[in-house]
């Protein structure tokens, strides 16, 4: 397979990967879709800024004029975070069509993980997975990060799932593909905003547990990713109370416009934003350092097993 036809690995992720240092891949479609301009460019170079401080190396990832970049420059962060709504979202169904078509894309969780793969990266940081939408038993409506959790072999670290979802069905479906998903320090479900939710989930308790968890896993062949869960440090979970309330307003209004499928969560998102008058958008910022803080440790602690 001629992957480097398509995929073009910075020279700092490169020499990373060959020497075996710890590398934390990181998506952009929080870049371009997750939060206006400029905060979204801020907030990227800011994630980086944390993934180095805590002694690995970042690999952003996206679709530049139809190369697969992992480990984007600065100004690659850019031209995701001025384009916004307007770069393609890519998902896997996406990823060929965008890379043939020679377009700009931001990466979903699902199509981060593949691209990472590709560069042999093991551990992923972002805001919080896709899931099972609620009413999905009439939409069918099912993120791809589920089933793309069943087969790549990519470690996810996030602040759970989005809280917009059905966690209990997204906790099913990520059950019936045979992920496992932990809760760090917890077993309680984070459910992306908030620390709290009815849902209960196997405890981690450090670093080095979870990497020895990975790497005993891909060693015995068994193929798919992990969940790490790691929920919002306890200044900026918000209330949840108010964003369940908040939640359901957005739904409503999502329903009433008819809006659906890969355009649902930036709109709930945006809505949420509003209704919270920003706060929202900060808790969402501080989870991403959160875990991008967590990612680079575990990649650490990885790399001394691989």
């Amino acid at each position: 397979m001629n992957l480097e036809k398509y995929v073009k690995i910075s020279q700092e992720v490169k020499e990373a990967i060959k020497e075996k240092k710890p590398v934390v891949a990181l998506e952009s479609t929080i870049i371009s879709h997750g939060m206006p301009y400029p905060k979204n460019v801020e907030t990227a170079l800011e994630v980086e800024k944390v993934v180095r401080e805590n002694g690995a190396i970042p690999a952003t990832i996206a679709i530049i004029n139809g190369e697969i970049k992992i480990g984007l420059t600065k100004e690659e962060i850019e031209i995701i975070g001025k384009a916004g709504l307007s770069v393609t979202k890519t998902s896997r169904r996406d990823l060929a069509y965008v890379v043939a078509n020679k377009l700009n894309g931001a990466t979903t969780v699902a199509a981060t993980m593949i691209c990472a793969q590709m560069a042999n990266i093991k551990i992923f940081a972002t805001g919080g997975i896709g899931g099972v939408h609620r009413g999905a038993e009439k939409t069918m409506d099912i993120s791809a990060d589920l089933e793309e959790l069943g087969k790549t072999n990519v470690a996810v670290i996030c602040a759970g799932c989005k809280s917009i979802l059905d966690m209990g069905l997204t906790l099913e479906y990520l059950e019936t593909k045979g992920v496992a998903v932990y809760g760090y320090k917890t077993n309680i479900l984070p459910a992306f905003y908030t620390r709290e939710s009815d849902f209960k989930v196997n405890k981690i308790n450090s670093e080095q547990e979870v990497a020895k968890v990975l790497k005993t896993k891909w060693d015995l062949g068994l193929d798919g990713g992990v969940v790490i869960t790691n929920p919002i440090p306890e200044e900026f979970s918000m209330d949840r109370k108010i964003i369940d309330k908040t939640i359901l307003e957005a739904l409503k209004e999502a329903d009433e416009k008819g809006i659906k499928g890969k355009d649902i969560t930036p709109f709930l998102l945006d809505k949420i934003q509003k209704l919270t008058s920003g706060k929202s958008l900060e808790a969402n910022i501080e989870l991403v350092f959160n875990n991008a803080k967590l990612a680079s440790k575990i990649a650490i602690e990885y790399s001394k097993l691989d």
